[in-house]
């Protein structure tokens, strides 16, 4: 049985992630405990979000890592498991970038470019359009400068985006967790979009290198 989806939906999941990514949940460590483990590495920023990134694609997509998600079903909107689950794994990584970068995690607007950011290559534009080009430095100013009104489009975008996006995938119809497949999530979990998402969050909260 398929459920209804929406735009609003998708942002409601989205919600309802950032705040487990920001507080933590049994078994996996909150973005920031996550951030501050990567800032302990040599290396300048780029490293250290680099090495996040590569962590992500190679152990993030393992049945032990998303087992820790038994909170999932408590989402206050109906969204499929593997969604919740691929959702929580990506915003978790840009989060911990953005802490990286040195960035309010907690700041509306923050948010904001977090969610842009789960749109991949897309995210250039619409970051674009509050006024942040992607690889310069990334101020307070910068951040301070998005309106309500601008994190309320960017929200429609996404929303919009991400919508089509699980909809081309037929995530949406999948209303149960998919199968696991030699203890590794499988398709829905595609690890190349995965690292392109990495890499847009790293160019828009770390300063690229000169």
């Amino acid at each position: 049985m398929t459920e209804l989806f929406s735009e609003e939906k998708i942002i409601k999941a989205l919600d309802w992630t950032y705040e487990k990514v920001l507080n933590g949940i049994p078994g996996l460590d909150s973005a920031e405990e996550l951030a501050r483990s990567y800032l302990k590495l040599e290396g300048d920023l780029h490293d250290k979000a680099n090495s996040l990134i590569r962590w992500q694609n190679t152990k993030a997509g393992t049945s032990g890592f998303i087992n820790g998600l038994g909170g999932a079903p408590l989402m206050p909107v109906t969204v499929p498991a593997n969604i919740t689950s691929v959702m929580y794994v990506q915003v978790r990584m840009i989060v911990a970038i953005a802490h990286i970068g040195g960035h309010d995690i907690r700041d509306d607007r923050v948010r904001a470019l977090v969610y842009a950011c789960l749109c991949g290559n897309a995210a250039k534009d619409i970051i674009k359009e509050v006024g942040i080009k992607i690889g310069a430095k990334l101020t307070e100013q910068a951040i301070r400068g998005i309106s309500k009104q601008a994190i309320v489009k960017i929200n429609q975008v996404v929303g919009f985006r991400l919508l089509t996006k699980f909809g081309q995938t037929g995530a949406v119809n999948l209303g149960k967790a998919i199968p696991l497949v030699g203890g590794v999530i499988g398709a829905t979990f595609d690890s190349v979009t995965t690292n392109a998402i990495g890499n847009i969050a790293r160019d828009t909260f770390i300063p690229t290198r000169v």
